[in-house]
C-alpha cells in the first residue's frame, strides 16, 4: 500500500506520524495478488469531504484523464493513443502530466512491459493486442510535470515545484472486442 498526500505524486510510504488534515487530497494505491497474478489500483480521497475548488477540480480531472485513457485502449490500437487522450484532457484543463512515470504491464510479475506513457501521439508506440494486461494511471500535476524523489527514503515521489498532484489507476485487459477493467 502506498499513500500519497497533496504534493506527493506516488509511492508515499504510510506512517503513523502523518496527520491528515481536512482538505488534504490523498491517493491510496493497492496491489493485490490472486492465483499468482497481480492487479493494481488506486483512487483519490478528500479528507473531510471538502477541499479547495482547485484541489477538487484536480482530483476530478485526474479521474477523467484515467477514464479517457482507458477509453483509448482498443484491440489493435496503439499505446500512444492512451497518452494522447490523457495529455489532451489534462492540458485543456491547465494541468501537466508526469512523464517520468507511467502505467506498466502486470501479470505473474508486478512491473513488466509495456511502460504505459500518459503523454503520446495517436497511432504511435506499441501495438495493443488482445491478452495484454497493463495499468492506466496518469499522474496529473497542478503545476509543472517535473518530479523529484525524496532523498530521505529514496522512494516517495513529489512534484518538484510543490504543486498538488492527483492520480487514479485501474488494471486493464485488452480483449478481442475492447477492454475489461480488472481492478476498480
Amino acid at each position: 500500500v502506498c499513500i500519497s498526500i497533496n504534493e506527493v505524486v506516488c509511492h508515499g510510504i504510510p506512517s503513523k506520524k502523518t496527520i491528515l488534515k481536512e482538505g488534504d487530497i490523498v491517493n491510496i494505491d493497492i496491489t493485490t495478488i490472486l492465483d499468482g497474478y497481480y492487479a493494481d489500483a488506486s483512487r483519490m480521497f478528500i479528507v473531510g469531504g471538502k477541499t479547495s475548488p482547485e484541489a477538487e477540480k484536480l482530483v476530478r480531472v485526474a479521474k477523467e484523464c484515467m477514464e479517457l485513457g482507458i477509453e483509448a485502449v482498443k484491440p489493435w490500437g496503439w499505446l500512444g493513443d492512451i497518452g494522447a487522450a490523457v495529455n489532451a484532457h489534462a492540458k485543456a484543463n491547465g494541468y501537466s502530466v508526469v512523464t517520468e512515470l507511467g502505467g506498466h504491464g502486470v501479470g505473474k510479475d508486478f512491473h513488466v512491459e509495456p511502460f504505459v506513457p500518459h503523454v503520446g501521439q495517436p497511432g504511435t508506440g506499441m501495438l495493443l493486442v488482445p491478452g495484454m494486461v497493463f495499468t492506466v494511471e496518469p499522474m496529473i500535476n497542478a503545476g509543472k510535470y517535473k518530479v523529484t524523489v525524496d532523498k530521505k527514503d529514496g522512494w516517495t515521489v513529489r512534484t518538484k515545484d510543490g504543486s498538488l498532484s492527483a492520480q487514479w489507476e485501474k488494471t486493464i485487459l485488452v480483449t478481442e472486442t475492447g477492454t475489461e477493467v480488472l481492478s476498480s
